[in-house]
């Protein structure tokens, strides 16, 4: 009696021993094998899907238009992490990464085709809880700089104090505006945004505070400014600082004495709005140069926070990268699953003079570029992809290690030191990060948390 298994046994207890979901097609498309893994992801049994065409099974939303094992078996190519969404036979939708390849017989010819795939639910729902976890009013971030925001917002937003807000072109200053109204008692009134920065000082002040019919050409009849739109809310005024020193006397009027005078006018008019100011100068250094008043300064000043560009924040970045692929897939129907370890190494490194408006139209780029699965380093800008390695201006990008280094010693910081803390914050078991502080020559703080917090 022969003790030898049948073929066609021994290959499904090896497609059984795999933890991603394998099936094979013919050239009819019908599915020939179909291993256990495959059965819990879609909840189909083997039987029920042998024999099968593979788009009957799968109900995926590619199967239709763009059919990744079609693609193989057109062009004789794989597909590696492709992204795609099946519905299972209790019509949930699971979000699905999946890889192809041809199937061949002993004469090399195709047969059909083989493909693998990977259940993304859990990764969804962490990737859900961590941008839960560390967003606040569409604004990312868990670096040190950004929680300490986070918690002054909502502080700031209880008070009708005027407000500044400094920080470089890109960091998010209407963002910060727009979380302190939304979080204020006036967040049922409007919110106004002007940017001072794009009109001339005529057209500036008929926009801030309107003009009555006949104060000049073509006025036929009242307009209301901003200032009056924005009557029991907030009203932002951007790039404050670049407006000029004949304006800059106007709006200390309107914030000392809380009133208008439209262009034209006879007659001041009462508001009750809050002001909240934003420049990506430091007004200060205005006020010492003489291009901006000191007591206009002092009346904007009242609450000041400051925003921090991308690069003193760079532990953000995986956070927003992993935020703008979510928007970027939603707005453009693609399913790119992330980036590859060296683009993420090269946008640790870049030093982002543009901030997050930059990381983001660098991630916009990319897409427009990639077709689907994961982007790399071709799909980056010119200006970040890596030179010839004869060049003389070639840099190697950081490495996963270096960018390990990075994310842990901004936790020590974050936590005065404190092991546990840092520990328990990054997620790993407090050995491991002593093993981790060590095997990276990651040198401690200064200041020892462990005796305050332990």
């Amino acid at each position: 009696m022969s003790n030898l298994i049948p073929a066609s046994q021994r290959e499904n207890a090896i497609l059984d021993s795999v933890n991603e979901g394998v099936f094979t097609v013919d050239q009819d498309w019908r599915i020939t094998a179909f291993n256990a893994a495959a059965e819990r992801i879609t909840r189909i049994s083997r039987e029920a899907a042998i024999g099968k065409r593979c788009c009957d099974v799968f109900r995926a939303n590619i199967c239709e238009k763009d059919c990744v094992l079609r693609r193989t078996i057109s062009s004789g190519k794989p597909v590696l992490n492709a992204m795609a969404y099946i519905v299972n036979s209790e019509g949930e939708q699971i979000p699905i990464r999946i890889s192809t390849a041809l199937l061949k017989d002993n004469a090399g010819n195709i047969v059909g085709g083989v493909e693998t795939f990977q259940d993304l639910t859990v990764v969804e729902q962490l990737r859900k809880e961590l941008h839960a976890r560390f967003t606040f009013e569409d604004i990312i971030g868990r670096s040190a700089p950004m929680k300490q925001l986070f918690e002054l917002v909502p502080l700031v937003a209880e008070s009708n104090s005027t407000v500044l807000i400094e920080g470089p072109s890109g960091t998010g200053k209407e963002l910060f505006a727009r979380a302190i109204h939304n979080l204020s008692p006036r967040r049922t009134k409007p919110f106004i945004a002007v940017n001072c920065a794009a009109l001339p000082d005529t057209l500036l002040e008929s926009e801030l505070f309107g003009h009555k019919a006949g104060a000049f050409t073509d006025a036929r009849r009242d307009k209301p400014g901003r200032f009056a739109l924005a009557e029991g809310g907030t009203i932002f005024l951007d790039e404050i600082g670049d407006i000029s020193p004949a304006m800059q006397v106007r709006l200390l009027r309107v914030l000392q004495e809380r009133v208008i005078e439209p262009l034209g006018g006879v007659k001041a008019l009462a508001i009750d709005v809050r002001v909240i100011a934003a420049t990506n100068k430091t007004l200060q250094k205005e006020v010492r140069a003489g291009r901006f008043r000191d007591d206009l300064y002092y009346r904007i000043r009242v609450v000041h926070l400051l925003l921090p560009g991308l690069k003193q924040r760079r532990e953000d970045i995986p956070l927003l990268v992993d935020y703008l692929i979510t928007k970027f897939n939603r707005l453009q129907g693609k399913d790119i699953a992330g980036v590859s370890n060296e683009v993420m190494a090269r946008l640790m490194e870049h030093d982002y003079p543009g901030n997050v408006r930059e990381l983001e139209n660098i991630i916009e780029q990319a897409f427009v570029l990639c077709r689907g699965g994961m982007l790399h380093l071709n799909h980056l800008p010119p200006e970040l992809r890596p030179t010839s390695a004869h060049s003389p201006e070639s840099s190697q990008p950081m490495s996963l290690s270096e960018i390990e280094k990075v994310f842990i010693s901004e936790a020590l910081q974050r936590n005065q030191g404190n092991r546990k803390q840092t520990a328990l914050d990054l997620g790993i078991n407090v050995s491991t990060l002593f093993r981790k502080i060590r095997n990276l020559s990651i040198e401690l703080p200064t200041k020892d948390g462990r005796s305050e917090n332990s």
